[in-house]
């Protein structure tokens, strides 16, 4: 058995607890629909956003919510754009509502923006890695309800990879919209846990005027395993790819695909020449993949799917294996790395280092150790529902 798989020979399953059904904070509409009558109403929300599979933004209109005014982040209020592509404001043709891009010029609200609102709620399906940019928009429209005293509400939805906490933490000068605290790869957070954070260790500016408040779930634990009934983003159509996405992202600063623009978005790496067990061809689909790496070019790989469901769901733990076992087979090594993105999703620039060098794993997850387990003590201080540990 080639290196790749070699761990489906210590595969140990773990179960996760599932108990009662979950509520999320949307779903709990009783707890803030009357806080909301007589209140002009601002929404960032994406697809995910949804009550009985129903969107919010509809449920609350519905309802006579005044919603003067929604947000959307990257791929969009209605999720159809794909990773990386401008968003542009416009009109949402479905509710006649004005909707604000925070993935265009600029990814803060503007003061013009909240400044005539009397509540700001965001509820936006997470998936608990650090580069997963929703958290990033979650935190820049914190900074700016609390610059223009609007209360900022999140409906709190379940982290499906809320069951572990792993990776460097982000170092200060590898700070960008895809890593912007000081958070390991992988926080094991719900986002309203996220935002308390946020809050309580002074990561935004004027942060103690921000009137946070937090509608939490109601039968989740981070022991709970929760599938997540609508795709959070084109590239992560299902549970598998959500296990694996804290793993294979960092391919997305190397000369490898990670499935974009194939049936296999995040559960396939590849690129052209490589051996492996499945190949594909990237094509351009429209609001999933423009572009992406190697379009129209027949790539060797690896078909990830048994491994993320049978191994990486029970890991507790991101899998660097496959990054060191490709960045030794590929050629010309030294055109391997994409560095400056490489480091940013890293949060550091020690770790491409020592990968280059030859640095055994073991040695590099020592290093990073004592960072999260810092991360830990602080993380607990945050959390309102009961840990995996």
């Amino acid at each position: 058995m080639h290196l790749f798989f070699a761990p489906f020979l210590c595969l140990l399953s773990l179960s996760l607890s599932s108990g009662a059904q979950i509520l999320t904070g949307a779903d709990q509409l009783n707890s803030y629909l009357p806080l909301l009558k007589g209140k002009k109403v601002g929404i960032i929300a994406n697809q995910t956003a949804e009550i009985n599979g129903v969107h919010l933004v509809d449920s609350l209109k519905k309802s006579g919510v005044d919603i003067v005014r929604v947000f959307g982040p990257e791929h969009g209020f209605r999720g159809d754009a794909g990773a990386g592509e401008r968003v542009n404001s416009n009109t949402d043709p479905e509710t006649g509502i004005p909707v604000v891009s925070l993935y265009s010029k600029h990814k803060k609200p503007k003061p013009e923006d909240v400044q005539d609102l009397d509540v700001l709620i965001f509820d936006i399906q997470d998936v608990g890695a650090r580069f997963y940019t929703y958290i990033s928009t979650m935190s820049l429209a914190m900074e700016a309800a609390a610059e223009q005293g609007i209360p900022f509400w999140v409906l709190d939805r379940p982290n499906p990879n809320g069951h572990y906490v792993d990776g460097p933490v982000l170092e200060p000068s590898c700070s960008s919209f895809v890593g912007m605290h000081p958070v390991p790869v992988v926080h094991g957070m719900t986002v309203g846990e996220y935002a308390q954070m946020v809050k309580g260790e002074g990561w935004i500016e004027q942060s103690e005027a921000l009137d946070l408040r937090v509608f939490a779930c109601k039968n989740y634990t981070h022991s709970s395993f929760y599938e997540l009934p609508v795709a959070p983003s084109p590239n992560l159509p299902n549970m598998t790819s959500i296990y694996l996405y804290p793993s294979v992202c960092f391919f997305e600063g190397t000369k490898v695909s990670v499935g974009r623009g194939t049936d296999l978005p995040f559960q396939w790496v590849g690129y052209p020449g490589l051996d492996g067990n499945l190949p594909q061809t990237p094509r351009s689909i429209p609001g999933v993949a423009e572009k992406p790496k190697y379009e129209n070019q027949s790539c060797g790989g690896y078909d990830l799917r048994k491994f993320g469901m049978e191994y990486i769901r029970n890991l507790n733990g991101i899998y660097l294996l496959w990054l060191e076992d490709l960045y030794q087979r590929y050629e010309p090594k030294s055109e391997f790395f994409i560095a400056s993105f490489f480091d940013k999703l890293m949060g550091n620039h020690w770790l491409r280092e020592a990968l280059i060098k030859g640095t055994d794993l073991d040695t590099i997850r020592a290093r990073w150790m004592p960072d999260v387990l810092a991360f830990k003590k602080i993380r607990k201080q945050y959390l309102i529902y009961p840990d995996f540990e």
